[in-house]
């Protein structure tokens, strides 16, 4: 079995994205360090990048990867309301090409209507996955967990991206939530962190304490994995490559 490993553009960080002129500049270091697919965030688009979500999407082709597009929104408004603009960013992912859409949970209320939901995911053929983040009434397991409950029992057409290292952030630990979750995962988002001065800290795996290896197997084996971790380095491609080839095994 050939695992897929998805880079995240966000990986790079801010300013590397911004000095090589966007994310489709990255597209040919991803391309080469053999990964399959990229993370595009819509937060780190260049003006008029967003306009040009056609031409991004066959240079993302050409390189023979598939995409995620990522969105920096919930999923759920306060009040436990579909995100109005979910339509919006579900379209966008459309042209874009992507294979899916991810989104943080956000407000999600148990017992809330999800009829909203059912309609925007069956006009739409991109599949959608929900990710735990750093907040810590939105990030946490009894709010991720209560979600996908509700929409297993709709069979609602999701899964979940399960980030590892954002249960630390909101105080909770990652491999308590992969066991109970494990089953609803689509993508995992590999990413480690140290704490520093009393807060969290994403770091490169070979800089960590090694705990990501057991989590990573409680998670599921066949699911695409998401390097979101820092990737650093005079070289980039060699650097994503080792990284790519550590993931697959």
């Amino acid at each position: 079995m050939k695992r897929e490993i998805v880079i995240v553009t966000a990986a790079y960080g801010n300013s590397v994205v911004k000095a090589r002129g966007g994310q489709t500049a990255l597209l040919s270091v991803i391309a080469d360090a053999k990964a399959d697919g990229v993370e595009i965030r819509r937060e780190l688009f260049s003006a008029g990048e967003l306009d040009s979500l056609p031409t991004l999407a066959e240079k993302i082709q050409n390189h023979g990867l598939f995409a995620v597009y990522s969105v920096p929104f919930p999923l759920f408004s306060p009040g436990g309301k579909l995100n109005p603009d979910a339509p919006q960013y579900f379209e966008e992912a459309r042209i874009l090409n992507a294979r899916t859409v991810k989104f943080s949970l956000g407000e999600f209320e148990p017992g809330q209507d999800l009829t909203p939901l059912k309609v925007v995911l069956a006009s739409s053929p991109v599949k959608l996955v929900v990710e735990n983040d750093q907040s810590p009434d939105c990030g946490i397991l009894s709010r991720i967990n209560a979600f996908m409950f509700a929409a297993e029992s709709l069979h609602l057409p999701l899964s979940m991206t399960f980030d590892m290292a954002n249960w630390l952030w909101v105080g909770q630990d990652p491999a308590v939530a992969a066991e109970r979750l494990a089953r609803h995962v689509g993508y995992v988002h590999v990413k480690a962190a140290q704490k520093r001065s009393g807060k969290w800290h994403a770091v490169a795996l070979d800089d960590s304490d090694s705990s990501w290896e057991p989590l990573l197997k409680i998670l599921p084996q066949d699911v695409p994995r998401g390097i979101e971790f820092p990737l650093e380095g005079d070289d980039l491609t060699a650097v994503t490559r080792y990284y790519v080839e550590l993931l697959r095994q």
